[in-house]
């Protein structure tokens, strides 16, 4: 086989093992998003809690976390 036809098989390969990892990421980053979206809408109309408060518990937890992360790696 000649060299460019085995470089323009890989190609190939390459492109469609690329082409499908995205369009899967893609996949992923919609369902996650839609996920999230569903989840606080519901909040929203079944409790009454607004995304500013959701946004202010999500940065207490991770205050929270960062703060527990430092006292486990700082030295007695």
């Amino acid at each position: 086989m000649p060299t460019e036809l085995i470089t323009l098989i890989a190609a190939l390969v390459l492109a469609w093992l690329v082409f499908t990892w995205l369009i899967r990421v893609i996949q992923t980053t919609l369902s996650t998003a839609l996920s999230v979206a569903a989840i606080v809408l519901l909040l929203q109309l079944v409790f009454g809690i607004d995304p500013t408060a959701l946004w202010q518990e999500v940065q207490r937890v991770g205050d929270l976390l960062l703060e527990g992360f430092e006292n486990l790696w700082r030295p007695e």
